[in-house]
């Protein structure tokens, strides 16, 4: 294998952290590259200019800030009734 093709592999790694599932590691990426795209400065000095690359890397660190929503509860039919 190539050194470009491992570099590239190395660029596009997902954090298999526990605590931060893959699918919101891809949601919180894709806002923050839509972020980038509309004009927002990025968060760590970078040559790339790929808003995807760029949003990957501040995720990966730490750098972007989420908030996790919650459903708010509905009551059950037995909590209704009495």
């Amino acid at each position: 294998m190539s050194d470009r093709a491992i570099r590239n592999v190395t660029n596009c790694v997902i954090p298999d952290d526990p605590e931060m599932s893959v699918n919101r590691f891809i949601i919180v990426a894709a806002k923050r590259a839509r972020q980038l795209q509309n004009g927002a400065r990025p968060f760590l000095p970078t040559t790339s200019k790929k808003p995807t690359v760029i949003a990957m890397e501040e995720v990966r660190r730490g750098l972007v800030k989420y908030e996790l929503l919650t459903k708010p509860e509905v009551p059950s039919a037995a909590q209704q009734d009495n």
